[in-house]
């Protein structure tokens, strides 16, 4: 009794000083809370342990008063059980030099040990000596039969150690660099991936396909892989952005949630070979790209990369042509790394354009501006405020614009009449020459410059030796343009970005 009493007292500490440090109770803190509860008994377990051992056998036979008995049994573990937490309390301490994303996530779970850690050991020292004086009033110090039959071992084998103590201490350096060799040899990765039971499969399209035509192609989709993958027991999809705007996606972009039946009902043993025959399905699909994700994971990825995908490899210059036709050759290089999976890079041209190249001379003789003409077309597609309806409490506005066959009918575009300064009414046909074009999708932009995206995920190896692997070759084969800014490669599963200029 008297050592559990250090876990809620620990606890009452931890929560006071992560009050004091404006830390609040949440998974990630309160998971490092429940990671030091195996250790918070360590000291305390030794400190009234050595109490019941020196109030067995006291060997000044009562002369000393009982307090400073106890006194004297703490002062001979003080220091052992210091420096044991204080080493315990060191292997957390580098968690705490974690930046950006990796720091928010590991940083309260470092500091909740730290603190309760830091807590248990003041415990032991101080409050617990005296709860042990009242509540240890009648002790008996014998060893239970399990420690008797240790000792039995531990005894002959730590004398023969002290009297071989080079070949101990060489042992002991040959299994270090042993250890150190070993490492350099493990694959690495900074967050291992979760099992997050369901799978998403982020389809990507052509650019300049219409919702009908991406809505079709979903649908034969799901159908094929419900068809051929029985393991998947239901699919919800969600094309373009949502309404308010918070995951803006292209209408050629789809989110593809697959919902899987217990793992016990599969026929294959992994979620890799699930994997694996719904790539078989969607392989002969000519015109899309694909790539596998978990709902938490894909969230986690944009937030640190801003793509979906182990790995990112972001090109930076101005001209968005060169970028798009430098991504493809890193794509290619990208291919030949063993453990590439779904390798491709976004699709950012291909939009088919109406471009409008006025014609200034004539516009003039009309007494039309450049500007003018904009605004006219702009309140045709765009529509023009040009007012409020108030209803009571509720508040309509008044938008006017052109119909619906102007912004899809180019012939009907075209018959749009502008107004001149004196009332009459041309086509714009007269005043403008209308061109098809093909545009960017989207321009992206980081740090103020233009960029272009190869997205790639790794599987049958660590992710930093791909990583590490991929910079080199693209290094090596590929040049950077002198008027590209620069090449980097950044991942949602490893602790820093890795660019080459």
């Amino acid at each position: 009794m008297t050592v559990a009493l250090v876990l809620p007292l620990a606890a009452l500490i931890t929560f006071i000083l992560m009050r004091g440090f404006g830390m609040s109770a949440n998974l990630m803190s309160l998971g490092g809370l429940a990671i030091a509860i195996g250790m918070l008994v360590d000291a305390a377990v030794v400190v009234v342990e050595n109490i019941v051992q020196r109030l067995a056998t006291d060997p000044t036979a009562g002369k000393l008063p009982r307090l400073h008995t106890i006194y004297r049994a703490v002062r001979e573990v003080a220091v052992p059980v210091t420096s044991g937490i204080l080493i315990i309390i060191t292997v957390f301490l580098p968690l705490l030099t974690l930046q950006d994303l990796e720091g928010k996530f590991f940083v309260p779970v470092a500091l909740t040990i730290v603190f309760a850690l830091a807590g248990s050991l003041v415990l032991s020292l101080t409050v617990i000596p005296v709860l042990a004086s009242y509540l240890l009033r009648e002790v008996k110090h014998e060893e239970p039969w399990l420690p008797r039959k240790l000792q039995a071992l531990y005894e002959p084998a730590l004398a023969w150690g002290l009297r071989r103590q080079r070949v101990v201490a060489a042992v002991a350096v040959a299994m270090l660099l042993l250890g150190g060799v070993i490492y350099t040899q493990v694959g690495k990765t900074f967050m291992p991936t979760m099992d997050e039971g369901d799978l998403i499969v982020g389809i990507e399209k052509l650019p300049s396909v219409s919702l009908e035509q991406s809505a079709a192609l979903d649908l034969k989709i799901h159908r094929a892989i419900m068809q051929a993958v029985p393991e998947v027991h239901g699919i919800v999809a969600r094309a373009g952005s949502d309404e308010i705007g918070l995951d803006p996606m292209g209408l050629n972009q789809t989110d593809t949630y697959l919902l899987l039946k217990p793992q016990g009902e599969w026929r294959m043993k992994s979620k890799e070979a699930l994997m694996d025959e719904v790539r078989k399905v969607l392989d002969p699909m000519p015109g899309i790209k694909y790539s596998f994700t978990q709902p938490i994971e894909m969230r986690v990825s944009e937030m640190i990369i801003g793509v979906r995908g182990d790995l990112a490899v972001k090109i930076f210059g101005p001209e968005l042509d060169k970028l798009n036709e430098y991504a493809s050759q890193v794509e290619a290089l990208l291919k030949t790394v063993p453990g590439n999976q779904d390798v491709y890079t976004v699709q950012n041209d291909g939009v088919q354009y109406l471009r409008v190249a006025v014609d200034r001379l004539q516009a003039g003789r009309l007494g039309l501006s450049v500007e003018e003409i904009q605004d006219a077309l702009r309140t045709q597609i765009e529509g023009q405020r040009a007012g409020i309806v108030i209803e009571g409490n509720r508040r309509t506005p008044i938008v006017l614009r052109g119909s619906e066959a102007v912004r899809t009918s180019p012939a009907e575009f075209a018959a749009t009449r502008i107004t001149t300064r004196d009332g009459n009414t041309v086509p714009l046909t007269s005043v403008a020459k209308l061109e098809r074009a093909e545009g960017p999708v989207k321009i992206d932009r980081e740090m103020g410059s233009r960029y272009s995206v190869v997205i790639a995920n790794v599987g049958g190896r660590d992710l930093v030796g791909f990583v590490e692997e991929a910079k080199a070759l693209v290094t090596q084969k590929l040049p950077c343009p002198p008027d590209t800014a620069s090449v980097g490669a950044v991942s949602s599963k490893t602790s820093n970005a890795r660019q080459r200029g």
